[in-house]
């Protein structure tokens, strides 16, 4: 799990670095005052991270409650 763990951090990580790469490749290329590449790739450097935060721990909530429900039931059933 860990080595898994590992492996996807190392992914979101790279992920990251290409869009900030993009994102300052376009802006070059784009002439308009606005920077909307820019700012969009701001944003989705503090959302994804957020996202994936929120996606594991409603996944931790979700397994855990799983394995407490069964730890309990194990419980109740050695009495």
């Amino acid at each position: 799990m860990k080595k898994t763990k590992r492996i996807l951090a190392l992914i979101g990580a790279i992920l990251l670095l290409l869009l900030y790469v993009a994102a300052f490749i376009t802006t070059l290329l784009d002439h308009t005052s606005d920077m909307r590449y820019w700012k969009a790739a701001v944003a989705a450097t503090i959302i994804i991270p957020v996202l994936i935060w929120a996606y594991s721990f409603v996944y931790k909530l979700v397994k855990g409650s799983a394995d407490d429900t069964k730890f309990n039931n194990d419980s109740k059933n050695d009495k």
